[in-house]
């Protein structure tokens, strides 16, 4: 396992952030790490690179317990914070270098960072200092330097925070793209972003995991006490007699949508052979990943 963290618990004097946690992640998965301000994404981000301490539990970074071995699971690690501290002043590829000989990286770095810039997209902006650059652009240098170590685990806090949406199809085509050879977990409030690259998504929420979808297309996106159904009819229709409906909403041209406790399309067919009416479409409404999302962390 690229990532193993069990009975994770992390305070600060009284208060606990997180609260005995665990989760494995493997080789080669974008996995989304979702919750709301303040659940705890960031803190446990922290403490996998290695940048803050935990009190209890374990955590290990490809087999090593990061707080026994903070240099040796440091060195297998790629990290961009959520701030993304950079020295504006310095030139993109200078700043590069300079990242790569703080990983003691000397031979060949130039020719690394080159590539690095290829990689990422900065080779139009490369010569500009980082202080003259746009959010998207720096977030590409936070990836660059993030990635010179060569890492096996990439963490990625909020990486598209403030981006058009021009920026945001091009940070996440280059997230996916390195996911293809390296573990990646990244937090994000993006809902889309889950759909659009990520393999699996951990749901965290007041320092408890409280969901961990490891294939993402098996997302429960069907309230099972509350479920929604659009129905259309060929002419007009009152609905009533069916039991398990908690409401029914007009939406014009003959068509309604229905709130219910149960399965009712059996019974809304029963009802238009009841009363001699047809029905062109009926189907069941699935929840947005907002709704999920909210529904587990409300």
């Amino acid at each position: 396992m690229s990532i193993s963290i069990s009975n994770l618990s992390k305070n600060y004097g009284e208060q606990t952030v997180l609260n005995n946690i665990g989760f494995e992640i493997g080789e080669g998965e974008v996995v989304g790490f979702l919750g709301p301000n303040g659940a705890g994404k960031t803190t446990t981000m922290k403490i996998i690179a290695g940048a803050l301490s935990y009190n209890t539990g374990s955590v290990q970074v490809c087999g090593m317990e990061v707080k026994d071995n903070t240099l040796q699971t440091n060195a297998l690690i790629g990290y961009l914070p959520e701030q993304n501290p950079l020295y504006p002043e310095m030139y993109v590829k200078e700043y590069l270098l300079f990242v790569a000989e703080t990983h003691g990286i000397e031979k060949g770095k130039d020719k690394l960072v080159d590539e690095l810039i290829d990689k990422v997209g900065l080779r139009p902006e490369f010569q500009k200092k980082i202080g003259q650059l746009s959010k998207g652009y720096r977030q590409r240098v936070g990836l660059a330097q993030a990635l010179i170590p060569n890492p096996k685990v990439l963490i990625l806090d909020e990486p598209t925070t403030g981006l058009d949406p021009n920026q945001l199809e091009e940070i996440r085509n280059l997230i996916r793209e390195l996911g293809k050879d390296r573990t990646v977990i990244f937090s994000t409030h993006i809902m889309q972003e889950i759909k659009a690259i990520c393999n699996r998504v951990l749901i965290i929420n007041k320092g408890e995991i409280v969901a961990d979808y490891t294939d993402i297309s098996k997302i429960n996106l069907f309230d099972e006490n509350n479920l929604q159904f659009e129905v259309e009819f060929l002419n007009e229709a009152e609905i009533s007699g069916i039991e398990n409906i908690n409401s029914i909403s007009p939406k014009g041209n003959n068509t309604y949508t229905i709130l219910a406790t149960k399965d009712i399309r059996g019974d809304i067919f029963d009802f238009a052979v009841k009363t001699k009416n047809k029905i062109l479409m009926i189907k069941p409404v699935e929840r947005s990943m907002e709704e999920v999302f909210r529904s587990l962390t409300k």
